[in-house]
């Protein structure tokens, strides 16, 4: 991202994304402000005796005033554009920022970016399905999120159901085809629309129910309670205006109490409609299942973890398996028949491992993150019961605080996101290999090669792409029918964006 001295700065303290808080407000636009031009005073007026000597005497001479005063403008606003553009750089993570320099956004790296302001923070949220299709690349988009709120009272917390509507691409002139120059016309700030649900206590994290026979969605509340809703009526009213939500969907359709204190760990299966694990902060798992009507929770949690469950998925093949993470900084398999003892147990990192993440096409492969900023690519064929420490596939230290979230790419095997409490979402491809080669500045060889820069900062081939300008960013997530689709939170609001890179 560049960076340019404050007092430089564009003349627009927005910039170039479209901001839409959280109320149901029109979006903040940026309007060009026309003034009115006077009509030319003729200091020769009275030398000519008609109308005819004016014309032929007078028009020449202004033709070429105006062409001088356009190219003389024309040339100032080069000189204005070549002095600002001697003040801006690439930014890179590892250089210190001056006193007055910001970072602003280079719309060229874009195809889409938005952002959205918050009333309250939201701590996590989901993408939800919608009918609209697959694999979309034709803009304006939709999208639908479901997010819960960290608010300032425990009795002023929402989940919260959105829809974004009237996404246009970022406007590059240079870039814009046909079809977007036909539409540039149009306004291109997102409109958000939003219902809500009072929700008891903060919501440390939120999930929706993968199957498309719905929208079922499972929130982590501080208060130590996992609350299970359907917002399928909440959809309906944001398609359609003036439509009621009924009154018994204002409140949850399940509780889970077997947990005595809070939670994040959170995960619904993929494999088998209605499963959803729970871990607490005090160890323990549970296992909720779906019946005909209502759900019922296991009474009997799986015991394993010597500290905070942090994380859990379930295999994206196996009906009956899962993954978590922990404090305790394993990584853990296991079979949901045995309830006692975990399958598989490693040593992932060398402090707590926050997140983790199953790969949709290649099965074996999990990606960790940790709170030292490091992140691991395992292969779990290498998992053995005689083995505790394995060596991962690759391990990379380029965040420079704990990770908060990491998610691989729902349609791409090799395709990375994630993010960190540095304010950074890094998006990598794990299949790019570098030749030494080819380009002079590479330390290294094949998987172990990395660019290396003057101020001795190294760069990972793999590394596609760097996105700033979030505060504390918290959760990362793919829109799985829009592919390079990117939804980020922060305590500073929500990104919604999509990279030339992925």
């Amino acid at each position: 991202m560049p960076k340019r001295h404050q007092e430089e700065k564009a003349v627009n303290e927005d910039g170039p994304l479209s901001k839409t808080v959280f109320g149901g407000k029109s979006s903040k636009k940026i309007q060009d402000e026309k003034e009115d031009v006077g009509d030319f005073e003729d200091n020769w007026e009275d030398e000519f005796d008609s109308e005819e000597d004016i014309i032929d005497g007078s028009s020449n001479a202004m033709e070429v005033d105006e062409e001088e005063e356009e190219e003389e403008e024309e040339e100032e606003e080069d000189d204005e554009i070549d002095e600002a553009e001697k003040d801006i750089k690439v930014y890179l993570p590892g250089y210190p920022l001056e006193e007055g320099e910001v970072l602003e956004a280079d719309e060229s790296a874009y195809e889409v970016l938005h952002s959205m302001d918050v009333t309250w923070p939201c701590l996590s949220f989901d993408v939800l399905w919608d009918r609209f299709g697959e694999e979309r690349n034709k803009y304006p988009e939709t999208v639908y999120m479901v997010a819960g709120t960290q608010a300032d009272s425990i009795k002023n917390n929402e989940l919260m159901v959105m829809k974004v509507t009237q996404l246009y691409k970022t406007q590059n002139d240079d870039e814009l085809s046909e079809d977007d120059l036909e539409e540039e016309n149009l306004d291109e700030d997102p409109i958000l629309e939003h219902k809500s649900l009072k929700h008891y206590g903060g919501v440390n994290r939120v999930r929706a129910m993968p199957q498309r026979e719905g929208h079922i969605v499972a929130s982590w509340s501080e208060t130590g309670k996992v609350y299970i809703w359907d917002i399928d009526p909440l959809m309906t009213a944001l398609d359609t205006p003036g439509k009621k939500i009924p009154e018994k969907y204002l409140k949850p359709i399940y509780t889970i109490e077997s947990h005595l204190v809070e939670g994040f760990a959170m995960d619904w299966s993929r494999t088998v409609a209605g499963r959803l694990l729970t871990g607490d902060i005090n160890k323990n798992i549970y296992l909720t299942t779906s019946l005909q009507s209502s759900f019922k929770t296991d009474h009997i949690p799986f015991k394993g973890h010597t500290s905070s469950v942090e994380d859990i998925q379930w295999s994206p093949s196996e009906k009956n398996v899962f993954a978590s993470a922990s404090a305790d900084k394993t990584i853990r398999i296991w079979d949901i028949r045995n309830k006692k003892r975990e399958a598989l147990c490693i040593k992932a990192h060398e402090t707590d491992v926050n997140v983790i993440t199953w790969n949709r096409k290649v099965e074996y492969l999990l990606a960790s993150g940790s709170d030292d900023g490091v992140f691991s690519i395992w292969d779990m064929r290498t998992f053995s019961s005689k083995d505790d420490h394995p060596t991962p596939v690759a391990t990379f230290k380029w965040h420079s605080a704990p990770i908060t979230s990491i998610e691989w790419h729902p349609s791409e095997e090799s395709i990375l996101g994630v993010a960190g409490a540095d304010n950074q979402i890094s998006l990598w491809d794990l299949s790019v290999e570098k030749d030494p080669e080819e380009d002079s500045r590479l330390v290294g060889n094949s998987n172990k090669a990395k660019i290396l820069l003057e101020n001795g900062l190294e760069i990972p081939p793999h590394l596609l792409f760097v996105h700033q300008g979030q505060n504390d960013v918290k959760e990362i997530h793919w829109h799985p029918q829009i592919p390079g689709f990117m939804l980020s939170t922060a305590l500073s609001g929500f990104n919604l964006f999509k990279t030339i890179s992925v």
